[in-house]
Order: C-alpha cells, then sequence, then structure tokens
C-alpha cells in the first residue's frame, strides 16, 4: 500500500482552538434540548447534555431509534405513520418510514413559532438596491395563488416544475407551490447557458417553466428573453411558461403567461400527501463529461435531514435569520430555504457578492441582523487577499456562526474569520455535496472549532476515512465513507431505470458503502479535515496530498489570483509524470518574479516532492457552472484524451479557458 503523508497539521498536536462555547451557551443550544429529551424520552444514555461524542454514537448505533427521534422531536407531520424507521438498510435501495405520507411544503408553510401571519418569512435584496419582505401570511397567500395557477394548467403529483430564474421571492413561491401539489421541482440560474440549461431540463420533461426576463450581475443587466424562447422550442412537454418581469416591469414573450396574471385568482393552501420517499426536487451533477446526472432526492429525507442540520447543528430558529450566499443553481439554495422549516427568516441576494466590492454581503449581515451567514470558501479567500476587515466597517455582533462550504476552508481561511470577523464567531466549515444535499462533515454548537478542522461528522453520517483494502484509518488520509444509509441520500438517478449509474457513482468502488471521492483525515478528536477530491490527489513517489494543501500554499501568495495543479501520474502512466501549476496571476505580476517563492514555499510547507516541474500561467482557470476547478477534466486533455469525451463545454462557466490546455497537447 502507497504511504500517506499528512500535511495538515504536521504533527500531531492538537490545533490552536479558534472558538469554544461557554458551558452555558452550549447548554442552551437546541442540541442539548434534543440529547435531555432523548435521554427522557427513549432511554439514551449520554454523560451529559452537551457531550457531542456520545449522542454522535448513538445516532449510528441505532439509526432507528435515532431518525425516529429526529423525526418527533422536530416535529415532522405524517398524514400517514410510517410502519417502520427501516425497511431494508441495503445501500443503495434503502427504504426509510415505509408507510408514512408528508409533504415537504407543509412544514415550511404551516403557522408555528416563527411562522405566525406577522412574522417574516423572506427578506429579499437585489445587487442594485431592490429590496422587499414577505410576511408568512404574505407566503401563504402567494403560495395559495401559483397552486391555483399550476392547478388551472393541469399540472399534478409526479408532473415536473422547473424554473430558469434567480434568488427572488417568486422561485420560491413556484418551488413551494409545486411541491405542495407532490410535483417535482428543478431550478438553474438564468446566468447558464442556452445549452446547459437544456441538458438538464430536457431530461426531466418539464411541463411548466418559470422564467425571468433578465437578471443584473456586477452592475450590467442581462436579457435572456432570447433564451426564454429557444428553450421553451427546445422542451415539447412544456405546456405552460410563466414570465416574471424581473429587470423590466413592461417585459413580455408571446406564448407566455405573465406572473401576475398566473397568479391572479387566490386559491387554497393545500398539501397533497405524498410517500415519504416521493420525488422533491432534482439537482444535477457537475456534467463534466456527458450529460448532467440528475439527483433526486425525496419529500421525507429531505425535510429530515434539513430539520436536523438547521435546528441542531445550526441552532436556528424563530426571530432568528439565515443567510447563504447562493444561486438557485447550486445545492445551497435548496439548503438556504430550508431556514423556513425552523421558523427562522431567509435572506435571499441575487447578485455578485464583489460588486461594488468585498464589503456588499458583510453590509447585508450588518442590516438584517443575520445569525447564521454562509459563503464559499473562495469567497473567504477573496475577502483574505483584499485584506478585508468586516468587523471594522460593519456590526457583525449577532452574527454566531460563519458557514464555509464549496471547497475545503484553508488554515489562513478560518484564522481570517476568527480575526478579522469576531472571535465570538463559530466557524461552520461543512462538506457534503449536490448529492445528499446536506452535509456529511460539519460543526456543532456545543463543539470547539480547530484551526484547519471540520469539527464533527454530523448525526447520523457515519464517516470513516478507508484506504484501498477497506481497512478503517485513525487519524491517516484516506477515502471518505459513509458506511450507513442517510435519508436524504439519493432515491434515485433520473433515467437510470434499474440503477446502475447510480450504483456506479457511488458504490462500485467499495459495495455496499457510500464512497464520496473526497480525500479525508478523521482526527482522533472526531474532527475532520478534507483534502480534496480523492481523483485528482497529487502522487509523488508514494507520497500522496489532496490538492487543497497545494492551494493553500499557492493562493496565499498575494499575486497569484487563482491556481490549477495536475499531476499526469494519476492518469496511469507507468513512469511518474509530470507535476504542474497553472496560475492566474493578479494584474501586473509575472510568472518571473512570482515562481521562486512559490517554489520555495511549497518545498518548505509541503515536501520537496510536491514542487511543480512546471509553473504555466493562463487567463483563468476552468471552472463548472457551480464554480468547481476543473481537475479530473484537465487532466484527461493533456493525456490526450479528445475534448468532447473529457468534458462537456455546457458545463463550464468559462469554455474559453480550455484554450491554454489544448493548446499543450501535442497534434495528432
Amino acid at each position: 500500500m502507497e504511504r500517506t503523508v499528512m500535511m495538515t497539521p504536521t504533527d500531531a498536536d492538537v490545533p490552536e482552538v479558534l472558538w469554544t462555547p461557554s458551558p452555558d451557551q452550549a447548554g442552551r443550544t437546541a442540541i442539548a434540548e434534543f440529547a435531555r429529551w432523548a435521554r427522557e424520552h427513549r432511554g439514551v444514555e449520554l454523560p451529559s447534555d452537551t457531550d457531542y461524542a456520545a449522542l454522535h454514537a448513538w445516532s449510528v448505533r441505532d439509526l432507528e431509534d435515532f431518525w425516529s427521534a429526529v423525526a418527533e422531536f422536530l416535529g415532522v407531520i405524517f398524514r400517514d405513520p410510517p410502519t417502520a424507521v427501516l425497511g431494508s438498510r441495503d445501500m443503495p435501495g434503502t427504504q426509510w418510514f415505509p408507510g408514512a405520507t408528508l409533504n415537504y411544503a407543509e412544514h415550511s408553510l404551516t403557522p408555528g413559532p416563527g411562522r405566525e401571519d406577522g412574522d417574516l418569512a423572506v427578506r429579499f435584496a437585489r445587487e442594485d438596491g431592490l429590496e422587499r419582505t414577505v410576511t408568512h401570511a404574505e407566503l401563504r397567500d402567494m403560495v395559495g395563488r401559483a397552486r391555483a395557477g399550476l392547478v388551472a394548467a393541469g399540472v399534478g403529483k409526479g408532473d415536473r416544475v422547473v424554473a430558469l430564474a434567480p434568488n427572488c421571492p417568486e422561485t420560491l413561491v413556484m418551488f413551494l407551490a409545486a411541491a405542495s401539489l407532490g410535483a417535482i421541482w428543478s431550478s438553474c440560474s438564468p446566468d447558464f447557458g442556452a445549452r446547459a440549461v437544456h441538458d438538464r431540463f430536457a431530461q426531466i420533461e418539464p411541463v411548466t417553466l418559470l422564467a425571468v426576463d433578465g437578471y443584473c450581475y456586477g452592475g450590467k443587466r442581462f436579457d435572456i428573453i432570447e433564451n426564454v424562447a429557444a428553450l421553451r422550442e427546445q422542451l415539447p412537454m412544456l405546456r405552460q411558461t410563466v414570465l416574471v418581469p424581473y429587470l423590466d416591469p413592461e417585459a413580455t414573450l408571446e406564448g407566455t403567461t405573465p406572473w401576475a396574471e398566473f397568479t391572479a385568482e387566490p386559491g387554497p393552501l393545500a398539501f397533497e400527501p405524498v410517500p415519504f420517499d416521493h420525488p422533491l426536487w432534482v439537482l444535477y451533477s457537475s456534467g463534466t463529461t456527458g450529460l448532467p446526472k440528475g439527483i433526486v432526492h425525496s419529500h421525507g429525507g429531505i425535510v429530515l435531514e434539513h430539520l436536523k442540520a438547521m435546528r441542531l447543528h445550526n441552532d436556528l430558529g424563530p426571530g432568528e435569520t439565515f443567510f447563504w450566499f447562493t444561486t438557485t443553481g447550486w445545492m445551497m439554495w435548496n439548503f438556504l430555504i430550508g431556514g423556513l422549516l425552523v421558523g427562522s427568516t431567509v435572506l435571499l441576494f441575487d447578485g455578485n457578492p464583489a460588486f461594488p466590492d468585498l464589503r456588499t454581503l458583510w453590509a447585508l449581515a450588518d442590516k438584517y441582523g443575520v445569525t447564521v451567514f454562509g459563503v464559499s470558501a473562495s469567497f473567504v479567500q477573496s475577502c483574505l487577499k483584499a485584506g478585508l476587515r468586516p468587523r471594522d466597517s460593519c456590526d457583525l455582533s449577532r452574527v454566531r456562526a460563519i458557514g464555509s462550504t464549496g471547497s475545503p476552508l484553508s488554515v489562513e481561511g478560518f484564522r481570517w474569520v476568527a480575526d478579522a470577523c469576531g472571535e465570538h464567531i463559530q466557524i461552520c466549515s461543512m462538506s457534503g455535496g449536490t448529492d445528499v444535499c446536506a452535509a456529511f462533515v460539519c460543526s456543532a454548537p456545543t463543539v470547539p472549532v480547530w484551526l484547519g478542522e471540520l469539527s464533527v461528522a454530523a448525526l447520523g453520517a457515519d464517516v470513516h476515512s478507508f484506504d484501498e483494502q477497506g481497512r478503517d484509518l485513525d487519524d491517516e488520509v484516506g477515502e471518505l465513507l459513509i458506511t450507513q444509509a442517510m435519508p436524504s441520500m439519493p432515491v434515485m438517478f433520473w433515467n437510470d431505470p434499474d440503477g446502475t449509474r447510480l450504483r456506479e457513482a457511488y458504490y462500485e468502488t467499495y459495495p455496499g458503502l457510500w464512497r464520496h471521492g473526497d480525500w479525508v483525515r478523521a482526527t482522533p478528536r472526531g474532527s475532520f479535515v478534507i483534502y480534496g477530491r480523492s481523483d485528482s490527489t497529487l502522487n509523488r513517489g508514494g507520497v500522496r496530498m489532496g490538492t487543497a494543501d497545494f492551494y493553500a500554499v499557492v493562493e496565499a501568495v498575494d499575486e497569484v489570483a487563482d491556481s490549477l495543479v495536475i499531476d499526469t501520474t494519476d492518469l496511469g502512466a507507468r513512469d511518474e509524470g509530470a507535476l504542474l501549476c497553472f496560475l492566474v496571476l493578479a494584474p501586473r505580476a509575472s510568472l518571473e518574479e512570482v515562481e521562486p517563492r512559490l517554489r520555495k514555499a511549497l518545498r518548505s510547507e509541503l515536501s520537496p516532492r510536491h514542487v511543480p516541474d512546471r509553473f504555466v500561467a493562463v487567463d483563468a482557470i476552468p471552472r463548472t457552472l457551480n464554480g468547481k476547478k476543473c481537475e479530473v477534466p484537465v487532466k484527461k486533455i493533456l493525456a490526450g484524451v479528445a475534448p468532447d469525451k473529457a468534458i462537456s463545454m455546457g458545463a463550464l462557466q468559462n469554455p474559453h479557458a480550455l484554450v491554454p490546455f489544448l493548446e499543450m497537447v501535442p497534434a495528432g
């Protein structure tokens, strides 16, 4: 077996603690209340209300008791009671709560704490200054009207309703209306190219499309009416297109129904009871090779996972405001709107997070009193490199947690949050994905934050680090595996009737176990360190290292705006291949100036083996529509794989960025 090296931290010492809850703080959290409830009502033996390790051990030792306790404690509304918690434990094919019926939308819209008529459901802010607020009474009325519009169009259980629309109230309303009927939802951000949208929506044959006339980003306005018209022509099953005049109040498109007309008639707010595993929405894989996979999640699985995440892990509840920067094309939109499940206000922002500058989102947190503030790790890195100190210009006293996802948060990123935002803030780095629309590893309000580490495995997530032989690793880097089912694992892939593609995606390497494709180390503290994708691991002389460590060093240099590292050894070469580092340099920076510093830093902070053979300056790094670096597709291209076999251009936000890599491949 290859030798594994751990790069961060470099020894077995416990890293610095950046945040820890006081005993009083920890005791007042919802997760501590849940522990007390579990002890009293389920007889669970826990040393204390705030002993997370013991609580987690129970959650994976007795899946049935834990998830039934979550459902009862957090108030899942079953229309028909389940006959069991687990009908089958097989992965794939797990049967959760057989016999039960419920509806996601009922959990978001039923009056209760934080959801009374006058309570604020939604705050909306657009980059050009447009703002709106929506109370729960108004939200229920709007959903009832949209539901009536869908019913009038003949939409019912199992039909697909899709949106080419931004992170705005109308998108949320249409989703909840569709879910209330048992229809299946899917959305794309309006900045997606026409091909990318078609590749996603055409697979699921929608009957209704919600679309906008355009969007604004970075101070510019983009008209997408032509894209909408073309998309309608390419979706033969489409019966109705509803147009929201998002930029121009007078915008029209022949053959579409204006939003005002679609929602003109009030309608009853009713909820179709559907089986626990009935499809709620379809999310998509990045689609870097071939069509994006349609990942189907269930009503019941998402209700359970998101209630658990919002209430227990994020400690959200009535009177609090939840924000995550996202578009409707990223799973974090689906996660964000889960704040309604626990009676919190959700803050929707549409626009460029760096326009007019990087203070924009921090100013929103100040203005709206955000409680849990979520962004991407790359946004944190941008703020760090810009020398921003939000605490100096914004009141962040009400922000008690800052979430980070999308890629591993660097050690410097952890330090920056603590220093530039506030020592009182819990740093909630989390990792999971579109595949489960939830986190495997995350934070808990009763657990400290260690520098560079994700604090815990999520409750109910049986997370392990395995070697190639399937052995559990202790404090060593290995494959991230989930050894027992979670409710929000996909119920299926769309157009995968026998489950072949689903099994190939997650269960082929370790049969019966979920292989996520991340490189992870489980520490003795119960925390985790993510090192990047395991299929893009750097392998030099038998020493393996995740790309996240490499990027942390390279992108800490001010003159480096972005980077991509490729180890051609992983392409199956008999001899060790080249290690290549592609750099996007800041204005006025030169490769001749930067390269010696990078070589020295990589040699001292990682190892001599991880100093690249070549540094190459490029204009941009190829990224997927969701902002992920295209490491594996670029590897394939450099290995001579035909570009159309290596990557689908429609999956890229910047296809032109591939040109330098294509030019490096010898002709013929």
